[in-house]
């Protein structure tokens, strides 16, 4: 009888095992929708700029974990999207510009989209995921379930007659002085609808798309170009923002003592219409310029808004995380600087948001430094999948369970200076301290920043050169050396 009743306990047992097995294995995977916005930074209601109207961002923030201080890898689109959905550095990717693509540099990386549908995840790709430029497309097939969604010519979006009436005057120019991209002016108001803009037809897209996958596990990319150049969108976003209320910013001018290659010449905002080939602006030009891209903020959180409220409607929310990010900063003046491809703390540090179904920490933030190559690792440990070996960062994952930890002692990011010199700056960011190291072609130094942000919080001095900060340079130098393999706490 004791042989008898011990056999039915273990067969119990068993059972027992062998149902806990089925019902782990058969649970939903949860969604991912994956926001990637361009040329954001953190310069939106729930990152305490109350005069940003971002409504939609904001109440995605109260759903999820804020990161205060997170930075790219390299601050412009394609080099800092490689290292997103690779999960590597610019140095492993040797992704460093614009013109240079991810899957020839790395035939044989499983992208953070194809990490997911290689393990049954539904993978689609809607607007600007990975980079493309407006003479090819940057997209990866292979991470891809379907073919993907992308509005082949974003930033040539004008409207008004006086863009047309430009752009017109610029095509009958003779071939010598006629400009190697036709464009028009950067920014332009026009009484049109969302969904004539590329990223209205994105959000309408994303909308389509979730409608048509949402019984199937997915992982949807949705990418919006603005506020990238040219801030061109609906009037209705502009009234936003009157045109009292826009200033200059305070620190209108290059950092002091800052080197040469940590500056640049706006060489981005020159290739629109109306700015000149060299030296300043108008005033009133800077201040369309700023004004033009808070409108497209608001323009861009409105399309974001139209997805999450879709992602409702339909059920879906409390079985899908949401990852909002920005591909990398922007400076509207700031630093004497327009544009981004910097190593500055505007140029590198941009938006993220995770929000997870069940998370504890829903509506709060940290200030741990985290970087974007941290991305990858942080979606696939969420959605309990395997790590695969050739990542290079951390997941965030226990921040998700207590902000205040500490994850790394510093972020890095990077800037090529295209030319005949090749000039690379190198940048750390630590709790305090953000040092920066440009060198050249002949591993000669060509420059040397320090930044104190505690005391100096918009890097307007570059105290790298004072006698007193000699032993605090030499030890961000040694960490920089030391690269990012030994920056754990």
């Amino acid at each position: 009888m004791h042989v008898m009743n011990a056999i039915i306990r273990s067969l119990i047992a068993l059972a027992v095992v062998a149902s806990s097995s089925t019902s782990s294995a058969d649970s939903p995977k949860l969604n991912v929708l994956f926001i990637a916005v361009d040329d954001l930074r953190p310069e939106l209601g729930c990152y305490s700029a109350a005069h940003i109207k971002s409504p939609n961002v904001d109440r995605l923030a109260a759903r999820g974990l804020l990161f205060e201080r997170a930075y790219c890898q390299q601050a412009v689109c394609n080099p800092s999207r490689a290292s997103v959905l690779s999960g590597c550095r610019p140095d492993t990717t040797r992704v460093m510009a614009n013109n240079t693509f991810l899957r020839p540099m790395m035939p044989d990386v499983v992208t953070l989209p194809q990490h997911f549908k290689n393990n049954g995840w539904h993978a689609v790709s809607v607007g600007k995921i990975f980079h493309h430029s407006e003479r090819e497309p940057g997209d990866d097939p292979q991470s891809w379930s379907e073919p993907s969604w992308y509005h082949g010519q974003p930033y040539r979006h004008w409207f008004t007659k006086e863009s047309e009436e430009f752009i017109k005057r610029l095509k009958k120019l003779p071939e010598k002085e006629r400009p190697k991209l036709i464009r028009g002016p950067p920014f332009e108001a026009a009484n049109e609808p969302d969904d004539v803009y590329p990223d209205g037809q994105t959000a309408a897209k994303a909308i389509e798309t979730l409608r048509r996958i949402k019984d199937k596990p997915f992982f949807l990319a949705v990418g919006f170009v603005k506020p990238h150049l040219p801030f061109t969108c609906p009037q209705k976003y502009w009234d936003l923002y009157p045109v009292d209320t826009i200033k200059l910013p305070a620190n209108y001018h290059p950092p002091k003592n800052a080197p040469q290659p940590a500056l640049h010449n706006w060489y981005e905002l020159r290739t629109y219409g109306g700015i000149p080939k060299e030296g300043g602006i108008s005033d009133e030009t800077a201040l369309n310029l700023i004004r033009g891209y808070r409108a497209c903020v608001s323009f861009m959180d409105a399309q974001v808004g139209r997805v999450l409220d879709e992602l409702d409607r339909l059920g879906l929310r409390e079985h899908t995380l949401v990852v909002l990010w920005g591909d990398h900063g922007y400076h509207l003046g700031e630093n004497g600087i327009f544009t981004k491809m910097t190593n500055f703390e505007l140029g590198t540090r941009s938006p993220l948001i995770i929000s997870a179904p069940g998370q504890k920490t829903a509506g709060q933030r940290t200030r741990a430094l985290v970087e974007f190559v941290d991305i990858y690792p942080t979606l696939v440990e969420l959605c309990g999948l395997a790590l695969p070996k050739h990542l290079e960062g951390v997941s965030l994952k226990p921040l998700l369970d207590d902000p205040r930890r500490a994850l790394k002692k510093v972020a890095f990011s990077q800037y090529l200076r295209p030319g005949k010199d090749r000039i690379m700056g190198r940048s750390v960011r630590a709790d305090r301290w953000r040092y920066t190291e440009w060198v050249n072609g002949k591993n000669e130094s060509v420059g040397t920043e320090l930044y104190d942000h505690q005391t100096d919080p918009q890097e307007n001095e570059n105290i790298a050169s004072k006698p007193e900060h000699s032993k605090l340079v030499a030890e961000l130098g040694a960490q920089l050396k030391a690269g990012w393999k030994g920056t754990k706490p």
